[in-house]
């Protein structure tokens, strides 16, 4: 029996804390992957898994068994890696995750432009406003903005996007242009996915939960709002950039507006980047530059790789 039988399987399962998710993540039954698991506790005679009729947990033992098994499958896939694309070219199956908005907006057009210079590239993109587990649903990157905080992820900066405060002119002429933070109790919020607004003040962070009586979880749908003079919204450049623009929204506050966001691609912890991977983040970051409402890397920090980690 070879002595790599059932380590996949248990990294599966150690990083799922689930026989089914990870025969799903495998492509294989969950009994394939129980019987696989098992063998391997069997050949090393230590138990790596507590398992209950609802619930798989790692035992010191399989915690520690597992980071080994990580760093020994991430030399394999770079040994792989290494002989497979010897000419640097894209190939393989690259699975990708993005926000919906912000993916449907910029990096599905970029990544489809991609995939048509490199057949020998298949493509899988998941758009879900939820954190998508890199890790443990096998994806090898995702695009993500905000602050970063899974120690499993490195990162690498894209570009940076601009929070704006603003309403129609309508709605300013009835109800009056806020001076303050606490001006913003007495007027209508259009409150979205965030329920928090972000602030600088005298430069501190400060984060204000939004009141208001009209609520949607699409940005598109607040921008609407916002343009109906149903209130006033706060939501980055690429969904208000061109009606502040052309005057159908106006800034407010724009001496508090919160620093910049960073736009990220976040991929798995590994020595070496496979050129399908490496490739596309840097495709995307030189286009992203251009983006009207996705501004340079160097209008924040460099675009270089950076050990913060990340949630969409």
């Amino acid at each position: 029996m070879a002595r790599w039988d059932g380590i996949d399987e248990f990294i599966a399962v150690g990083e799922t804390e689930s026989f089914s998710r990870a025969a799903q993540r495998l492509g294989i039954s969950t009994s394939h992957v129980s019987r696989a698991v098992a063998r391997l506790e069997d050949r090393l005679q230590v138990r790596l898994l507590y398992r209950t009729t609802r619930h798989v947990s790692l035992t010191d033992a399989g915690s520690t068994f597992l980071e080994r098994c990580r760093r020994l499958v991430d030399e394999r896939e770079d040994m792989y890696a290494a002989v497979s694309e010897q000419d640097g070219a894209p190939k393989g199956h690259l699975r990708l995750t993005c926000s919906i908005a912000y993916g449907e907006r910029y990096i599905v057009p970029l990544v489809n432009r991609f995939a048509a210079s490199h057949p020998q590239l298949a493509v899988t993109i998941d758009l879900s406003n939820r954190v998508v587990d890199l890790v443990g649903e096998g994806f090898d990157l995702a695009v993500r903005t905000g602050s970063l905080h899974d120690s499993r992820l490195i990162a690498t900066r894209l570009a940076s996007r601009t929070r704006h405060l603003c309403a129609a002119p309508g709605y300013i002429d009835r109800h009056g242009t806020p001076h303050s933070l606490e001006d913003l109790a007495r007027h209508h919020c259009l409150v979205g996915t965030t329920e928090v607004w972000q602030f600088s003040v005298d430069g501190r962070d400060v984060d204000i939960r939004p009141q208001g009586n009209w609520r949607c979880n699409s940005g598109f749908a607040v921008v609407d709002a916002a343009l109906q003079g149903l209130g006033i919204c706060q939501l980055p450049d690429f969904y208000v950039a061109a009606h502040l623009a052309e005057g159908r929204l106006v800034p407010l506050l724009d001496h508090l507006r919160p620093p910049d966001e960073g736009v990220w691609a976040v991929y798995p912890h590994r020595r070496h980047l496979s050129p399908k991977v490496s490739l596309l983040i840097e495709y995307l970051r030189t286009r992203l530059e251009d983006a009207p409402a996705a501004t340079s890397p160097n209008a924040g920090r460099d675009g270089s790789t950076s050990h913060r980690y990340g949630n969409a």
